[in-house]
Order: structure tokens, then sequence, then C-alpha cells
């Protein structure tokens, strides 16, 4: 694991640094950087292998020692226990986590990790992170989700080089240092030592290395009608983007580093603000890793960077919590008197409680919001989406109460009862028949931030309309990458012809992560291309299939690879491709619906089913394999076994309106009030007139009485010619 990479004689070691940097060295050891990964030893072990024991759904595992080496007895995915051995550990508080080594390569963390907060916060435990976890799911710690060569090393270790061998599947990973060093974040130091020993040390940019780490203000100034510190001048560096390599949710693009200069998107594709990740008005929800809640932020905008806080080194707060804030926002204007209306001095009046609340993830590891949001109770009365105020009053107050004392607090306040994306969010999750024009307005606010109005263009896929193609149109214009990536998804409802004149500027877009989306996105269309359009795509889809890949050890890189062999019609590397993604990943989705039309494409329905019900066997948590087989069986006229596999769609997922929907329609035949019960939950849960309009066709055809009650709750809904249109079957 130890064996340098081909670029490693950049690379001089941590240690080179301590004669010149001492403080910040100093500051280093015993960091989370300097702790995120290490040998496992008497110096970095932290939990109990004394012979400790814990149980678990009933089985006892056992942490132990032989020799100098540490095991665990825990059971592994054939539901037999094993002994395996520790070879590295993982970070070190609040918990810390231990990883095995496997002879192809692989490394893997342990479902246990060592709580190793004081013991009287209740620490000094054994713990598991995933109690509900099946083997079937990604996260299962033999799985690909603990796989740590591929989704931890990158951070966690310096110089990283993934080395998978596809062929054998198998990992040869490799680092220069094993954990964050001085090099991860400031770059090969062999230069900057040149510099140092050299005697014109001002001719040199940045002191011999690539990139600047520097603050992007470098002074604050105040202005009249300000309440805080403005910036004098904001120039870019590379802090921002250096740091968003790791403390973002993101996927890999490649080993090149080439975002240092360039942009993020260069090696890294990150997440917008989804639904998975974040609630509607972009609190975190999931893991966000800092970076995505950051650039929503005024602080972002701002030019603030990481370092204004944090101690990039000791990766603390530079000053104490309570002055981090006042360093720009004048204190005399933010006194609980005009600002908190809390208690002076306690938890309830500190910045942090109300503009950075936290969420604990991993049992125990509290994390807290960058986006400093301004709380909005009066959202929440509407949308739902969590408030600081609720958060601390639940057992006492609701978000009524909550938006009356804040209207009282603030009554000039220009955020209260503002606009906000999180309704236009709001009303795309629940199919709102404004949400894209909801969602253009949103994606062409300048006052939003980019990754904002990307997210906002990320979610026109399912509302085209002249609206949202002028707002697309303008997006793959735009400076901000992140903008430009939304319109690629958000492009995704319309025709080929109007796809290839959106996104067709894009396939020479100067950022790798831009012009490889676009070129997957319009590859899926490639029989329609003309000679001309498909040597224009061609240069950024081989670079698309070069990413793919990289990422050929999890499922999506070779299911991605397999459509696009597919729509170039080589059939049989598509089929090896999606097979490949089976293999490697057998419970990824994906791979499965998208063979299985391969297969009936092919004329062979029958062997698509098959696929699809090994599918349901290796992830039978998927709603979307048993929906996909009640389709392919409907379309082989097999009604009867196609709903028995919708319903059980709406069993797995029972929030999905389209299979309720689909369920629905499947039973007109044979049991029309279960059909207009399922139709009546689509429509509950999706607020989709469509799925009301087919509920009072059904009752109408069934000669229902209660076919007159659906259309008066429809007239809300459907304009009027098709209400009368409908009003006359009735009599």
């Amino acid at each position: 694991m130890l064996t340098s990479t081909a670029f490693a004689a950049d690379f001089v070691g941590s240690d080179q640094c301590i004669d010149c940097h001492k403080e910040q060295v100093e500051a280093w050891k015993g960091s989370d950087h300097d702790m995120a990964m290490k040998h496992a030893d008497k110096d970095s072990v932290l939990g109990d292998f004394n012979d400790a024991t814990i149980k678990f759904k009933g089985k006892v595992n056992r942490f132990f020692t032989k020799g100098d080496q540490y095991w665990v007895n825990i059971e592994g995915p054939d539901n037999q226990f094993h002994d395996y051995k520790i070879s590295y550990t993982f970070g070190f508080e609040p918990l810390q986590q231990y990883m095995v080594e496997f002879d192809d390569g692989r490394i893997q963390l342990i479902p246990f990790a060592w709580d190793a907060r004081a013991q009287e916060q209740g620490g000094q435990r054994w713990y598991h992170l995933y109690p509900e976890m099946e083997k079937t799911d990604e996260f299962y710690w033999t799985n690909t989700g603990q796989n740590w060569n591929f989704m931890c090393a990158d951070c966690h270790s310096t110089d990283v080089k993934k080395n998978y061998d596809a062929k054998t599947n198998t990992y040869n990973t490799q680092w220069f240092e094993i954990n964050v060093g001085c090099e991860a974040c400031h770059g090969p130091a062999s230069d900057h030592i040149s510099w140092a020993k050299s005697e014109q040390k001002n001719t040199t940019a940045h002191y011999g290395f690539e990139r600047d780490l520097s603050k992007s203000v470098k002074e604050w100034v105040f202005k009249e009608g300000h309440s805080t510190l403005q910036p004098k001048e904001i120039q870019f560096t590379d802090q921002i983007t250096v740091c968003a390599q790791c403390h973002s949710r993101r996927v890999q693009l490649n080993e090149d580093q080439a975002h240092v200069k360039g942009s993020l998107l260069d090696s890294y594709l990150p997440s917008l603000i989804t639904s998975e990740l974040y609630h509607n008005d972009g609190q975190i929800y999931d893991e966000d890793y800092v970076y995505g809640s950051f650039m929503q932020s005024k602080m972002a905008e701002k030019g603030v960077t990481c370092t204004n806080c944090h101690n990039p080194h000791s990766t603390k707060l530079e000053i104490p919590e309570q002055a981090v804030c006042s360093q720009c926002h004048i204190a005399s204007e933010y006194t609980p008197e005009k600002h908190t209306f809390h208690k002076a001095n306690t938890e309830a009046s500190q910045c942090t409680t109300c503009h950075m609340p936290e969420m604990t993830y991993m049992g125990v590891d509290a994390r807290r919001d960058h986006s400093w949001q301004i709380p909005r109770p009066d959202l929440s009365k509407n949308i739902g989406t969590p408030n600081v105020c609720t958060q601390c009053h639940q057992q006492q107050q609701d978000d009524a109460w909550a938006d009356k004392h804040v209207g009282q607090w603030f009554p000039d306040s220009p955020y209260r009862n503002q606009q906000h994306f999180a309704v236009a969010f709001y009303a795309a999750d629940i199919n709102y028949r404004g949400a894209g024009d909801a969602l253009s307005y949103t994606a062409q606010d300048v006052k939003q931030a980019g990754i904002i109005r990307g997210s906002a263009l990320q979610r026109l896929g399912a509302f085209p309309s002249k609206n949202t193609i002028v707002a697309l149109g303008r997006a793959i214009k735009h400076d901000d990458p992140l903008i430009r990536l939304g319109a690629i998804q958000g492009s995704a409802g319309y025709s080929a012809y109007d796809r290839w004149q959106i996104l067709s500027p894009l396939l020479t877009d100067k950022v790798l992560g831009v012009r490889t989306e676009a070129a997957g996105a319009l590859a899926a269309y490639w029989p329609e291309w003309n000679p001309l359009q498909r040597e224009q795509l061609s240069p950024a889809l081989d670079e698309y299939i070069e990413i793919q890949l990289f990422n050929a050890d999890r499922g999506f890189g070779m299911t991605n690879l397999g459509n696009v062999y597919r729509a170039q019609g080589e059939f049989k590397q598509a089929e090896q491709a999606y097979l490949k993604a089976i293999k490697v990943e057998p419970y990824f989705v994906n791979s499965y619906v998208n063979l299985a039309d391969l297969y009936r494409a092919q004329g062979n329905e029958m062997k698509g089913v098959e696929l699809m019900q090994q599918g349901i066997i290796a992830q039978p948590k998927s709603g979307a394999l048993r929906y996909s087989t009640g389709l392919a069986l409907l379309r082989i006229n097999d009604k009867a076994q196609a709903s028995t596999y919708f319903k059980q769609a709406t069993a797995v997922d029972p929030q999905n309106a389209q299979y309720w929907y689909i369920y629905g329609l499947s039973l007109e035949q044979s049991n029309t009030n279960q059909a207009a019960n399922a139709l009546a939950t689509a429509f509950s849960l999706s607020a989709n007139p469509q799925h009301l309009f087919a509920q009072c066709d059904l009752l109408l055809k069934a000669k229902s009485s209660q076919a007159k009650v659906c259309i008066t709750q429809l007239e809300q809904y459907a304009p009027k010619n098709v209400i009368d249109a409908l009003k006359k079957r009735l009599y």
C-alpha cells in the first residue's frame, strides 16, 4: 500500500514540512486530517479490543487482540461469523471506525464503531452504525457503500490512486501518505522546497505551489447602511475548490486534480440541492459534507472562505464560537435585545443555534448546517420545512406560534413572508401544475445562488413548456457551471431535436463535468443523429466513456456505459456492461431494468422478466423492479400477474404515486372498488389531476354512485370542457 505512485517524485511527505512550519505541523498533529486514516496500532486504536463484546440482534460480536494485532469476530455476508483482522482506523472523534482488508484489495468498513465521546456523554462503547441494514443494502458492511477504495480513499489519504482492475474485479489502491497530509491540500511540495532554497524567492507564484489557498477577501470594511462588514474586494482563490474536493457530496470523475486550476467539475460532479439530500428550503437532511450548504449562503456570495472561520491545520475554529460571527457582524447590532430575543449567554442566544442548526449523523456525529439560513416558520406552516423555533419548543408550540413571534420581533423584516425557492421545489415535489413556471422563475432569478438556480433547472425535466425552454436556453450560457449542469438534466422532458438545440453548445464546454454530462444525455438519441452531429458529439462522449470506465467498480458506471453501447447499436457490448454492473453491484436496480429493456427490444420479453425477478431477490426493497416487471407482464397480456407485481410495488414504496396509478388502471376490469381506491391514493400523493380524472372515468364506466363526487372534486383542477364532457356521461 505504501508504494509511491508515478507522481510521487513531486510529493515529499509531511515530515519535510516540520523544520520551516513547526507551528502549523503541531496544529495538524492529532487533527481530523491527521487522524483521517491510520494503521491500526496501539497509538491509533481507541476502541476496547480487550475481549469486548456487543450483542446485536441476539448475536454476540467480539473485539479482541492477537499479539499486537486487532481483530473482530462478526457476521459476514454468508450469515456466518468470522475473525477479521483490523488493518486501519478511520477518524477518532466523536467516533472511530475500523477497516478490514480482503484478498482482492477491497478495504471495507465494519458495521460497528467506537463511540469516542466521554462516558458521561454516553460514549466509550461499541455501537452498530446501521442497525436496520440488510445484506442486500448498498451500505451493508461488505458491499460497495462501505468500500474504502471507492467511497473514502480519495478524501482520507494523500495522492490516492484507486487502481481498479475491471477484468479481475480487484483493487491495488495506493497512496503517498496514509492520512490527509500537508500536500493533500497544498499539492506536491517539491517545487516549494526548491523555491525555499532559492535566492530569488519572489519570482515564483504561490511560493512554489500550484494552488492559492489564501482567503478571497483580504480586507473587510464598514459601509454605511450595513450591519455587517463588507468585502473591499473579492479575489478568486483555489481555497473553496480544494476544500470541496472532500467536503462535498460528489462523484469522482478522474484522478487528474484538474479542478485545482479549473473548476471543481473538472474532477468531481457535485450533488445539487435534491430532495434526497436537503429539505426543500435547502436545509440539510442527509450528509452533505458542507459544500452544498455553503454555496447557498450569503457568506459564499460575499467572498467568505473556509479559513475565515476554521484553522485549516487544526480544523478547529480560529476563535471561540461566540466570537466567530462578530468578525463581520457588528456586535452592537446583534444583541439579545435587538436580535436574539433570548437570554444572553445561553445556548438559545447563540448565533449558531438559530442559523446553523445541527443534524446528527452516524449516531453521535452532530454537524452544523452551513447555509446560514434565516428561520422561516412561515414556510414551515405552508410546506412543512423544519425551523429552529419549533425544534427547540416542539413540546409547547407549533409553527403558527413561532411565525407570530418572529413577526413581533422583526415587524419590518424583508425575509418574513418573502418569496422563497422552497415553494417552487415543493410544488415540483407534488407535481403542482404551476411548478414549471415557478422553477423557471427561480432558475432565472439573479438573486439566487448558482447552486439553487442549477437545482431549479434540474427539476424542470418534468415540466416542459415555453417558459422552461427559455430558462434552459439562458442557463447554458451562464458562467456558473452548476447552472449549466442543472440545465442538462432539466432538458430531459424535450424531444431529441429540441434537446440537441439546447445542449449541443455544451459539448465543447470548458468544464469536463458539464460537457461529458451533456454528451451522456445526447448519446441516448444516437440513432437519430446525422453523421455531422455524431462527429460533434464524439469527443465529449469519449471523455464520458472514460469517466464511466474509471467508475467501473460501481453499478452506475457500467450501466451508463451499457446505455451508450445500446444507443450505438452495440447490443452485445451493452449486455456485457449491464451484466458487469450486476456482478459488481447486484443490488443496483437500474442495471436490471435497463438490461431487461434491452431484452425486450430484442423480442425476448420473458428473458427480461426472469432477469428482473432475479433482481428482486438481490434487491427486495426495490419497488422499481416490481413495477417494471408488472409492465413487462402487461405487454405479454398477463394482466393478473402484472397486477400482483404492481400491488407489491405499492407495498414496497407506498409513497410512489405512479405505482398506485398503474396499479389502479390494471384493476379496472377485475375490481372496480380497489381500482378506484388505488387511483385515489395516487392523486392524494401526487395532486396530479390526471390521476383524479382516471378515477372519475373509471367510476363512470362502472356506473358508480361515487362518480358525481369525483367529478365535483375534479372541477377544482380541470377545464370546464373536460368537466362538461364527464357530466354528460352521468346521465
